[in-house]
């Protein structure tokens, strides 16, 4: 023991983990097929549902973690970007309008159709990334337009007194569908107008011819959305008495975590991707711990992978997270007399549909005495939460209880 008295919490998110039942895996689920031993012990203890989509908004992971922090996004949500923007370390000023600037592949075949081809501009590197959008910086990026390079192919675009209640889609749930509509130049309004002004900025770019010649899709556009004003969160240290910290390689989640007052941990390889560094998150988890009273463990990979649709790289991923992420926590539980753990999807992400959906997710919670006595018999599945009885209809009512110690 290392005399850590204090009751620590952990949550990890295996973000889009929960999916459909797919044919080629005999109707299994990708949870339902991967080994998921380190889950399955929670499992065991404690599994439900929680629905981290209100009615009538948009399935995404701002909505959704918002939700499983505690906080109700019907209340506190404002639009993506400017959680976003928070991660990035940019304080928005009242008047200005944060955007999300995605990289992405499009297919132009015509005026008439252009296919949405890659949300992530090919799954583009930050190097990479970088070179582009200095570019378009340079060539676009004077006011009332600020631009701010992220991670891989997640950018922000900040606007003085920008198009708020622009109509806007987030590429990830188009991929493949026809944009030209959306994008035609005799009903463009200024979002599409910058969309369109990217093309011949980045057509020729030599990221971009070197992609090509590589035979690799390229990051022909940028693709703005998810906007909105800065979010006035209560600290959550305010609101129940725990000083926490917040582990990704996403700026979305890193935002959450700087708008709820968390300390940000950051892990050296953390990437959003199937590569990312999965112990390391565990290790820094268990190290934040040691000063900290709560953390929560945000790993991209299941979600990346839905999106592609690519069933190997999803059951990969959620293998990656039990092992290494859930794994090592169990592992390290004797560092700590009394531990909580809680595992969960934040929403569905299916192979089939390439998006996220908003039907309840599974989680499952227990104490580390429940998780060393636990039989292993219960699987961390879809079915099984839903079989399970226990039900949070109001996703924000969950981190209470998981607080609270409710057995419910």
């Amino acid at each position: 023991m290392t005399g850590h008295g204090k009751t620590k919490y952990l949550v990890l998110i295996g973000d889009g983990m929960a999916d459909y039942p797919i044919p080629a895996l005999d109707n299994k689920t990708p949870l339902e097929t991967a080994k998921t031993p380190n889950m399955d012990r929670i499992a065991a203890c404690r599994i439900g549902t929680v629905r981290t989509i209100p009615d009538g908004m948009e399935p995404g992971s701002d909505v959704a973690n918002l939700s499983l922090l505690g906080y109700d996004p019907v209340t506190y949500h404002t639009g993506r970007a400017p959680l976003e923007a928070a991660g990035m370390g940019v304080s928005l000023q009242p008047d200005q309008v944060a955007f999300r600037m995605n990289l992405v592949t499009l297919d132009r075949k015509s005026d008439e159709e252009i296919l949405m081809i890659s949300h992530s501009g090919g799954n583009i590197s930050t190097e990479e990334a970088g070179q582009l959008v200095a570019t378009f910086k340079e060539k676009i990026g004077v006011p009332p337009l600020c631009i701010y390079p992220g991670v891989a192919y997640r950018h922000l675009l900040v606007w003085d007194q920008g198009p708020e209640h622009a109509n806007t889609i987030p590429p990830h749930d188009v991929i493949g569908q026809n944009m030209a509509p959306y994008l035609n130049q005799t009903q463009q309004g200024p979002v599409q107008g910058l969309i369109r002004a990217s093309w011949e900025l980045l057509k020729d770019h030599p990221v971009n011819r070197k992609r090509r010649a590589r035979g690799l899709e390229q990051a022909n556009s940028i693709w703005l959305w998810g906007q909105g004003r800065s979010p006035a969160l209560p600290p959550f240290f305010e609101r129940f008495g725990l000083r926490g910290g917040a582990i990704s390689a996403v700026d979305l989640l890193k935002g959450i975590g700087v708008n709820a007052g968390f300390e940000l941990i950051f892990v050296e390889g953390a990437t959003g991707y199937l590569d990312t560094n999965y112990q390391g998150k565990a290790e820094e988890a268990l190290n934040g711990l040691k000063h900290l009273d709560f953390v929560f463990v945000h790993v991209e990979a299941p979600d990346e992978a839905g999106h592609e649709g690519s069933v190997e790289n999803k059951i990969k991923a959620i293998e990656s997270f039990d092992e290494k992420v859930v794994g090592t926590i169990l592992r390290h539980m004797d560092e700590f007399d009394d531990l909580r753990v809680m595992v969960l999807s934040d929403h569905y992400t299916p192979i089939c549909k390439k998006t996220h959906t908003s039907e309840p997710a599974p989680f499952a919670w227990a104490t580390k005495k429940e998780i060393e006595s636990s039989a292993r018999g219960t699987g961390f599945t879809e079915n099984n939460s839903r079989e399970s009885g226990i039900v949070f209809e109001k996703g924000h009512d969950l981190m209470p209880a998981f607080l609270g110690h409710s057995s419910e």
